[in-house]
């Protein structure tokens, strides 16, 4: 590990390795405008929902690394405490990547990056037509973190009101975030794209009482097959399969030919059932994984 000191590195290389690192961020296209009515419309990686209840979302204009100035965003949201921010899906990243141009004071980035200028319901600055979600907030807080280039500002919103599109919900009213399609930042000019083969799921913990990992049998818990993410699904259940369903597991064609075939190689009768066990769980079949497991 090669490990870095803020108080001894320079700020951008220390900026630069911290973007890197917790990574992929969500994207906040922000609207604002100022006291005289202009528009602006910037993206910020540095933002996240912190609160339901009330729905409190939370982004953060960093005033600029190389010369310690602020951004319109936020001079905005001090002079006018309203904003909407908008979610980004894959068809508008080159257009939110166009708008975080620093064009001068006044410039309208709707205009230059060729997106349509709604009125909200709720708020003054105008809504983004082609995003697919939209929250109008009102701006109950900015706090400044510090007064040197890369210092924060966050940007404490509470949402009045959420427009998101039909066409990314499904039939329970749910988003289904491949019709989504969200991209996330990462360092440097990298995105990460939230759909298609990226995506997976994981059982919720909450929903059972794991027998956790220490719990495991020695043979499971230090197998050169097995991966620790292999290791925390199986260790996600709240109990382990009978006798008479590993009795029936034992007569599996897959499990009596590895009998078989290594009956005077115990280690590796262990590291082919293991593999076994393991395409079950690739495939999310923890109890079929189970029942091999305990030949």
């Amino acid at each position: 590990m090669k490990t870095f000191y803020p108080e001894v590195s320079k700020t951008a290389e220390f900026h630069a390795l911290l973007q890197g690192s917790v990574a992929p961020r969500p994207i906040a296209f922000a609207s604002t405008v100022d006291k005289e009515g202009k528009v602006n419309l910037s993206p910020f990686s540095f933002f996240n929902l912190f609160s339901t209840n009330p729905p409190i979302v939370i982004f953060s204009p960093s005033r600029r690394v190389r010369d310690n100035t602020t951004k319109h965003t936020l001079e905005n949201v001090l002079e006018v405490p309203e904003v909407v921010i908008h979610v980004v899906s894959f068809d508008l990243v080159e257009q939110m990547s166009l708008a975080s141009t620093e064009y001068p004071k006044g410039v309208n980035e709707f205009e230059k990056a060729g997106l349509t200028a709604v009125a909200s319901e709720k708020v003054k600055p105008p809504r983004v037509k082609e995003a697919q979600i939209a929250m109008e907030c009102r701006v109950n807080e900015v706090k400044a973190l510090g007064d040197q280039g890369g210092a924060g500002n966050l940007v404490i919103c509470e949402v009045l009101a959420l427009h998101v599109s039909e066409t990314v919900l499904d039939q329970d009213g749910t988003i289904n975030p491949d019709k989504l399609d969200a991209v996330a930042r990462l360092g440097g000019n990298w995105y990460s794209r939230a759909s298609g083969d990226a995506l997976f799921q994981i059982p919720k913990p909450l929903r059972t009482m794991g027998i956790g990992v220490d719990q495991l049998p020695d043979a499971v818990r230090n197998s050169t097959v097995l991966s620790g993410n292999n290791l925390g699904r199986l260790a996600n259940v709240e109990e382990l399969p009978s006798a008479a369903e590993i009795q029936e597991m034992s007569h599996f064609a897959e499990v009596v030919e590895i009998k078989r075939r290594f009956v005077n190689d115990p280690e590796s009768l262990v590291n082919h059932l293991h593999d076994l066990a393991k395409s079950y769980l690739e495939k999310g079949e923890v109890e079929m994984a189970w029942r091999v497991l305990l030949q």
